[in-house]
């Protein structure tokens, strides 16, 4: 089994929304290798109680961090230095994997459901990367997947999910055809989607500062920019799941 975290940045909305991105971050790791990523993230943890001050009940929450409105006892720059750390520490990790979709609203008529656009392109990769075995780690034949996001539109993804094992077009291969699509029903996502809160979850907040570096390379905000934070994102490139999309050297699914 593969379990996805999956959190987002930016917003999904068009009136009066700041940002022109909105980003779904998702990571994978097998059930078999589970344990061990989740005692070496507490090592971690740990390790930033002692180095930086970051007590564990603490949530690491990016946008917070780099905006000074949370944990002010910590430095700024810490609070920055802490946000590298957490992507150095998954870039270290061989058995995980790294989606990442990113919807530009600029490009999609503003009728358009961004929120429904992006979770169907990260469920339909997660599918796809299941089915051909491209993810790191255990093989097993028999393998399913199983989504736990940050606490998001529950009723809303859920129904998506619910959809997409009846009814999920993909659109043909330009390469083979002219144009249509095929209705390939999810198999192997399995469930409802598992929601969590972030606050409770330390692999949310490392999927979240995930997601924010992604956001970081499309709209910098300036103090990230003279960290050099808007190229935290390249440091992810061995556990990117570069098979998610073939046209963007990173894997990156973009709209």
């Amino acid at each position: 089994m593969y379990l996805m975290y999956v959190d987002e940045s930016g917003d999904s909305g068009y009136s009066n929304s700041p940002v022109r991105y909105f980003i779904l971050s998702g990571l994978v790791i097998h059930e078999l290798r589970w344990n061990n990523f989740i005692d070496d993230l507490i090592n971690f943890r740990r390790n930033l109680r002692v180095s930086k001050g970051l007590k564990l009940r603490e949530e690491i929450h990016a946008s917070g961090f780099v905006n000074s409105r949370v944990l002010l006892q910590i430095k700024r720059n810490d609070r920055v230095d802490i946000l590298k750390k957490c992507i150095n520490w998954c870039a270290a990790q061989n058995d995980c994997s790294i989606i990442n979709v990113v919807i530009d609203k600029t490009k999609l008529s503003n009728t358009a459901d961004v929120f429904e656009k992006a979770w169907t392109l990260l469920i339909q990769r997660f599918e796809n990367t299941i089915n051909k075995r491209n993810f790191p780690g255990p093989a097993n034949p028999d393998d399913k997947g199983l989504i736990i996001p940050d606490n998001t539109e529950v009723k809303k993804l859920t129904r998506l999910l619910r959809k997409m094992r009846r009814i999920n077009y993909i659109p043909h291969s330009r390469s083979l055809y002219t144009g249509g699509s095929r209705n390939i029903t999810l198999s192997y996502v399995i469930e409802d989607p598992f929601f969590k809160d972030s606050a409770n979850s330390f692999i949310h907040q490392i999927v979240d500062v995930i997601a924010y570096c992604v956001r970081q390379l499309y709209e910098p905000n300036a103090y990230m920019k003279k960290k050099g934070g808007n190229r935290f994102f390249y440091l992810l490139n061995p556990v990117l799941c570069k098979h998610a999309s073939t046209k963007h050297p990173y894997g990156i699914v973009e709209i």
